[in-house]
């Protein structure tokens, strides 16, 4: 009898990947594409304090870090966090500290940021509004959120068994950042992810939406 429960995406399925995770080229260039988007698009500076939540092994806050000031780097996955901490050793990087957490279940934290940004990270997120009401409420006035991740798609991304979300429309998110009590949504289209397919390579487009909390 075979179980029609979606598969999930758990901190044990990261753990395994931890190792590894740095040497596919796709996601050492994906980080630097973000980066240089939220560059881009974000006054960064070196009193800025930062969130990188769902940060793996810090792809997308290394090329970021200095610019910025103190940098928190949250994840669920310990493996990761283990494979980020020997690499903010190797590289000196004081300014980033690792954490455990999971801001859906894990106490709020006290801290709050100037900028919170995350990459791919969203999807996995079962209640979107409630983690875009939790970094709103983590943002100081005036604060940026970045968010990196794909386009809605038909499920072939990860598999249609995958328990995650299959991308976002884009209106739809900006509407419910709206309702978290952002302001200012933009969206750009910053890098693509090709995937081998039965019937022939997809293109799979990665948005990141800016948006700010209110001064």
């Amino acid at each position: 009898m075979t179980s029609n429960k979606p598969t999930p995406l758990d901190a044990t399925h990261f753990d395994s990947k931890a190792r590894q995770w740095d040497e596919n080229p796709l996601f050492r260039e994906r980080g630097q594409k973000i980066a240089r988007a939220i560059r881009e698009t974000v006054p960064l500076h070196r009193k800025m304090s930062a969130l990188d939540y769902g940060c793996g092994t810090g792809l997308l806050s290394f090329p970021l870090k200095d610019e910025l000031g103190d940098i928190l780097l949250a994840d669920s996955s310990s493996g990761m966090l283990d494979v980020l901490a020997e690499k903010i050793a190797a590289q000196g990087a004081g300014n980033m500290t690792p954490v455990k957490l999971d801001l859906l279940v894990d106490p709020p934290l006290a801290q709050r940021f100037d900028l919170i940004y995350t990459s791919m990270t969203l999807h996995h997120v079962p209640d979107t509004d409630y983690i875009l009401r939790v970094f709103h409420d983590l943002l100081k006035p005036g604060g940026y959120l970045c968010v990196a991740d794909l386009d809605k798609e038909d499920g072939s991304f990860h598999g249609v068994e995958v328990d995650v979300h299959h991308g976002f429309d884009q209106s739809e998110l900006s509407q419910r950042a709206a309702q978290a009590g952002f302001a200012d949504m933009r969206f750009q289209t910053v890098f693509s992810i090709a995937k081998e397919h039965e019937t022939g390579p997809r293109d799979y487009p990665v948005f990141l939406m800016t948006a700010r909390r209110g001064a």
